[in-house]
């Protein structure tokens, strides 16, 4: 056969990505992933020193990486990072400040909702607005949580803001699909990183994590990068306004 369907691939050299909340963890192995399928990416965050440690061991690998200093909560430096648009942008910046529902300060909730919420709808809307204005396709895709899914103990505000997260995406894939922008979560379940380190060393919540998850082992941040790649890339051309989930079959239950 001489027509052979060709597959789109994973490569995204010559893209311009950014990636919030880049200094570690799942941020930064989103930013590792992109640029090793051939992006540019800017990593953003609030602490300069972590940041730029990381885009240094970035750009010894043979990677292109810079940094970029942002507080995503401050819409007006949110619009200025989007002077110019990207082809790709992963927002992996969070909060979660669990207690029980009844325990719960107005503090914490608008905490949590400030940075899970509200900047990622308005970065979402600078990318989409940067991108319709050039007249270009673009993916934007959000690290939400399994949490997005179903209820948690003493997450009311979390699962709340990750719920509210989705529905928020499935809207604006639907208004910006016409202009060729494409918008998903990816929603992992518990990932070993700096942030998680005290929930694993709980033997009782290492317990419950490890009843609710199918799999043999808790996630690692290498298993958040090739899905990072597929929503990025033309792979994943046809996806839109969807989550996936990387949750060892949590949800599945």
């Amino acid at each position: 056969m001489s027509d052979l369907p060709k597959s789109p691939g994973f490569d995204l050299t010559g893209r311009r990505a950014l990636v919030t909340g880049a200094s570690s963890g799942i941020g930064l192995g989103c930013a590792v992933a992109l640029a090793e399928a051939g992006a540019h990416v800017v990593c953003a965050a609030r602490r300069p020193g972590p940041l730029q440690e990381c885009t240094d061991a970035m750009a010894a690998a043979g990677l292109s990486a810079e940094a970029m200093v942002l507080d995503q909560t401050d819409l007006g430096a949110l619009e200025a990072a989007f002077a110019d648009p990207f082809d790709v942008v992963i927002n992996s910046a969070g909060l979660a400040r669990h207690s029980p529902a009844t325990e719960t300060t107005p503090d914490d909730f608008d905490a949590v909702m400030n940075i899970n919420l509200r900047s990622a709808y308005f970065l979402s809307v600078c990318a989409a607005r940067a991108l319709i204005a050039a007249g270009r396709p673009g993916s934007v895709i959000h690290i939400s949580s399994q949490m997005g899914h179903v209820g948690g103990v003493d997450r009311a505000v979390y699962c709340a803001s990750k719920h509210a997260l989705e529905g928020m995406v499935k809207s604006m894939a639907i208004e910006w699909g016409r202009a060729g922008i494409r918008i998903n979560t990816i929603c992992p379940t518990f990932i070993r990183t700096p942030l998680t380190k005290e929930t694993f060393a709980s033997p009782e919540r290492l317990a419950w994590i490890m009843e609710k998850i199918r799999l043999p082992r808790v996630g690692e941040v290498e298993d958040i990068m090739g899905a990072a790649v597929f929503l990025a890339s033309d792979a994943s051309a046809m996806v839109t306004g969807t989550s996936m989930l990387i949750d060892g079959g949590w949800t599945a239950g």
